[in-house]
């Protein structure tokens, strides 16, 4: 029988009666979470873990047939909610982690209290006129076969576009450690399911109250994605934030835990 918590090398961590679940995005793992947790700690119960494949995950319980969707990190996450007995959590989730909430909130829907969204895309794929997600499908394609080809050059280009901080170079330089810490077939799947992925569908069955972070000259998810999203989920806030680049959380901790915490206090 699968283990959750040492599957998904779950820590938890903090004091106070709400939990709050924080969810890593793509190439990431708990660790990113570092410089947030501080400010939530003291009044929060906090959960940490790596999506299957990332991190200190085992990767012993990568399934390729069970990852090729975001259902299969979703149900994850519902399954360490469940081995916690937890209920009205609020999870955090960056990137493609706030669409996996998102799924898991539309299937237990008192599982979760509110989703904060940082940097979400429910799509990153352009379609005509219809949708601008910020990709053109030669774009992820080129992507994804210098992974294949080349997954050094690969991680050193994406990290330096993604994390858009030319001033805190070192920041970049993590997110490439990051990228190289996993075994690249498995990344470079997570990349595909992520990259691929349309959930547009599913945000008119989302209930629980939203919190959207949109960062400003975000190179992977333009600001006409959050301002997507806010129009299509009903019960959403959308804050446009100073911070430049995809990982908010990691170069303007400050701001990102500040806008949280102004949302949380007076939802």
């Amino acid at each position: 029988m699968t283990n959750v918590l040492e599957r998904n090398n779950v820590k938890v961590l903090g004091e106070g009666e709400k939990t709050i679940i924080f969810g890593h995005g793509f190439g990431c793992s708990q660790s990113m979470w570092r410089f947030i947790v501080p400010f939530f700690e003291e009044k929060y119960r906090i959960v940490l873990f790596d999506y299957v494949g990332s991190g200190k995950s085992d990767l012993k319980e990568y399934d390729p047939e069970k990852y090729n969707t975001l259902y299969g990190y979703s149900s994850d996450l519902v399954e360490i909610i469940e081995e916690l007995q937890l209920n009205s959590i609020i999870f955090i989730g960056h990137s493609v982690s706030s669409m996996i909430g998102m799924l898991a909130s539309i299937q237990y829907p008192t599982y979760f209290d509110k989703l904060i969204m940082i940097g979400p895309s429910p799509r990153y794929l352009n379609e005509g006129d219809s949708y601008f997600g910020g990709f053109n499908k030669s774009d992820v394609t080129e992507l994804l076969d210098m992974m294949e080809m080349n997954f050094g050059g690969w991680a050193s280009f994406m990290s330096l576009v993604a994390m858009n901080n030319p001033e805190k170079p070192k920041l970049a330089e993590e997110l490439e450690k990051s990228f190289h810490a996993v075994d690249a077939e498995i990344t470079r799947q997570f990349a595909e399911v992520t990259f691929l992925s349309d959930h547009r569908r599913d945000l008119a069955k989302t209930t629980v109250p939203i919190l959207i972070l949109q960062c400003s000259d975000d190179s992977i998810v333009p600001i006409e994605v959050g301002e997507y999203l806010h129009r299509h989920l009903k019960n959403s806030t959308l804050r446009l934030m100073t911070a430049k680049g995809h990982y908010p959380h990691l170069s303007h901790p400050e701001e990102t835990a500040l806008i949280i915490n102004e949302y949380l206090m007076l939802s």
